[in-house]
């Protein structure tokens, strides 16, 4: 059988440099004597050793160089047909009891699923290079930031790692020499990336993870939604912070006033572009900036919640990114960009759904010719971008800072094509938490499964809560109980759609408008009428000035329909309903509220 990773052997001088920390050198012969690698290769983080990965990627056909007039530095990655999203069937929250992992998690017992990867890892790295890759998440001052180390038999791996993490000596640093000291474990080999050996397993008791059969970055980049929210939410339960599926965005008025808000938003649901939101000219001076486009961590301090984003990089859904929709993102990923899943322009450049301009002809994820006459879409629906968040021209300045930035506003959103308004405003912060805990969207392409279904999706952690979900939502109440100037919390939907089956909603650098509206909330200045469910605009409350959208069009996706609201509230029952049993009594008690406030 053709081996799909052959050992690569560098010189002197690169792949060498080992930890002084016992603990992982004792972990690291233990993985390496299961698996049997050719060489093990130490990573660094070096400019030296990213060159001779990327020409060793090059070699065995992993990366293709793009046009370096066109594309800068960057490269595209084709991974298999079969393995192009994360697998929510195939991913496990490992605990000794099946109630710790809770309704919303696959469960499997830790003894006999260690026994079975190990059983998987038994000499699957023959022939291969076992690289061991240190990494942090968070700034490298902050309290909240992570140590991690991942085993990988993936080049792929190692150089999006580079982008997506702050690796290399930064982390062995971090560690220090105590084999007590506390640092994420991740075993990751791409095997035969068979789909019916392919399993992605947590083990947060343990802090570790084991990740087999893929090659896909939602799978494989274990920093991500395993350490960074699936091991990261039951830490941060335990220690007292919050780890969440959040955008972080600084927003500063012209007369400088500034504030920063998070977002939670299902995969695919405008999250990156929210992120890195240009305000339209009416709102000219108006700045917004991103810390963050997926995970922030969040810490309560002087009663206040303060974020950091974890990461280094951007792992962004590529189709439907453009200048139209996305002038930042275009710019970020315009160069030293890693694509998986675009297709090949002739001239070396790439090209996806969305993007302007369809070429003639190109060659598809697949590998195949493609012209606009083609059936198959050239790019992969869940095609992506890794790019260094340092290539984003809208930056925030505090990015870096350790102790987070301080967060106004939490904003829950999804992709409702009725029923949710544009904007609402919850009536207090445990209010605010149900409109979390019963919040949904239709599917898209982000998980493996059918597209456009509702279904719920609890903070946007429904696929990476890393524990009991009721547990979780009781965590939330009682970080609330710690804050004495809490977080305004907003709910949005972009997506609402009219009787013709349009968007009553522009979208994108429109959204300002609403942004506006929450700011003012914050400040003291917006004005919001009373309804069942929370606080809402006028039309009169919103900046629509210059706006090209019927008076009616604002006055339907700012209305409640009551006969919707009947369903959704006893679909928000038949949710909870269906956790059996383990939604806190508050949460509960809020549902019976929202449906005694429709009823007067």
């Amino acid at each position: 059988m053709k081996n799909i990773a052959p050992a690569v052997f560098p010189p002197n001088g690169i792949g060498d440099t080992k930890p002084d920390n016992q603990a992982v050198l004792d972990w690291v012969h233990e993985i390496g004597t299961l698996t049997k690698p050719e060489n093990i290769f130490w990573c660094d983080g070096s400019e030296g050793e990213n060159e001779f990965l990327l020409d060793q990627a090059r070699r065995q056909s992993v990366l293709i160089e793009l046009n370096d007039k066109k594309v800068p530095r960057s490269y595209l990655h084709r991974s298999n047909p079969n393995d192009v999203a994360r697998v929510e069937k195939f991913t496990f929250i490992c605990t000794p009891t099946k109630e710790e992992a809770g309704p919303t998690n696959n469960w499997s017992e830790p003894e006999e699923t260690y026994a079975k990867l190990h059983g998987l890892l038994d000499g699957a790295m023959r022939g291969r290079t076992m690289f061991v890759i240190p990494y942090i998440m968070g700034p490298p001052d902050s309290p909240l930031t992570k140590v991690g180390f991942e085993i990988t038999d993936s080049i792929y791996v190692v150089l999006s790692m580079r982008i997506m993490t702050r690796m290399g000596t930064v982390a062995v640093e971090r560690l220090g020499n105590d084999p007590e000291a506390e640092w994420n474990r991740g075993v990751h080999s791409l095997l035969d990336v068979d789909p019916e050996r392919r399993f992605i397993c947590h083990f947060p008791q343990d802090n570790a993870i084991i990740s087999v059969g893929s090659g896909y970055g939602g799978n494989v980049l274990l920093s991500k939604k395993c350490l960074a929210l699936r091991i990261g939410s039951y830490l941060a339960q335990k220690q007292g912070w919050m780890a969440e599926h959040m955008l972080i965005l600084g927003v500063e008025s012209p007369e400088g006033r500034k504030h920063y808000v998070v977002a939670a938003f299902p995969s695919a649901c405008g999250k990156t572009n929210f992120a890195m939101l240009i305000p339209p000219k009416h709102f000219n001076g108006w700045k917004v900036t991103t810390v963050g486009d997926d995970i922030a961590w969040m810490q309560v301090r002087d009663g206040r919640l303060y974020a950091v984003n974890p990461e280094n990089g951007y792992f962004g859904v590529v189709p439907g990114t453009s200048y139209k929709s996305n002038p930042n993102a275009m710019k970020s990923i315009g160069h030293a960009t890693l694509y998986t899943n675009v297709a090949l322009m002739d001239d070396g450049d790439v090209w996806w759904e969305g993007k302007d301009g369809a070429p003639a002809h190109a060659i598809d994820w697949r590998g195949k010719d493609w012209t606009p006459d083609s059936k198959e879409k050239a790019a992969h629906p869940n095609s992506r971008f890794a790019t260094p968040m340092r290539n984003n021209p809208a930056l925030d300045p505090d990015v870096e800072k350790g102790e987070g930035v301080p967060i106004s506003a939490i904003i829950f959103g999804g992709r409702r094509s009725d029923t949710m308004p544009l904007v609402f405003q919850a009536f207090d912060w445990e209010h605010g938490v149900y409109l979390g805990a019963t919040m949904a969207s239709e599917t898209t392409a982000a998980a493996t499964g059918a597209v456009g279904q509702v279904r719920r999706d609890p903070m946007a952690m429904l696929p990476f809560c890393g524990y009991n979900i009721g547990d979780y939502f009781r965590h939330w109440l009682e970080v609330g109980k710690r804050l004495t100037n809490p977080p305004l919390v907003f709910n949005v939907n972009w997506f609402r759609k009219g009787t013709d089956g349009k968007f009553l909603w522009p979208g994108f650098g429109e959204n300002m408008r609403v942004l506006k509206w929450i700011i003012d909330r914050c400040e003291g200045t917006g004005e919001a009428v009373k309804s069942p469910i929370g606080w809402l605009p006028g039309p009169h409350d919103l900046d629509l000035e210059e706006l090209d959208v019927e008076h009616k069009y604002v006055i339907e996706i700012l209305g409640i329909d009551h006969e919707d609201w009947q369903k959704e509230f006893a679909e928000h029952k038949k949710f909870f309903d269906s956790l059996g049993g383990v939604v806190p009594e508050e949460l509960v008690r809020q549902r019976e509220q929202l449906a005694a406030r429709f009823s007067v």
